[in-house]
């Protein structure tokens, strides 16, 4: 069975050589996201974490429902920040996303930069729902 392509309106574009997730099997593979808007390509949230972390779910949610997945679905996150500084601030938005579902195992990690200045990008793998 090949991969299958996953692209939807609902989310950015890919900025670069790949899609927005990849459905292999019952898994979904979701791209990391940005804090783009999804119909202009801009960066939202001027410089706020918050906002760019809630643009950055909303978009990886778009992408999960695309695949057929849900937020109860996400098995596995990695959470990309340019300040570990931000954790917290960041955590408290991913908690309100997975509020009342089990959350899925994560890692966080610090990075040097993220593309279009970004200050958190997450990416997610999940079961497809059937």
């Amino acid at each position: 069975m090949a991969n299958e392509r996953i692209e939807t309106d609902a989310a950015p574009a890919a900025i670069g050589p790949y899609c927005q997730a990849v459905v292999a099997g019952e898994w979904v593979y979701c791209s990391g996201q940005l804090a783009l808007d999804p119909k202009t390509g801009q960066m939202l949230g001027d410089g706020d974490v918050a906002t760019e972390a809630r643009q950055v779910l909303r978009n990886l949610e778009a992408v999960l429902h695309a695949a057929g997945a849900r937020r109860s679905d996400v098995a596995k996150a990695t959470v990309y920040l340019t300040d570990m500084g931000e954790f917290s601030t960041v955590n408290e938005v991913y908690a309100e996303f997975f509020d009342g579902l089990v959350p899925p195992a994560r890692a966080t990690v610090q990075v040097a930069a993220l593309p279009k200045g970004a200050k958190v990008e997450i990416d997610f793998v999940a079961r497809v729902a059937g």
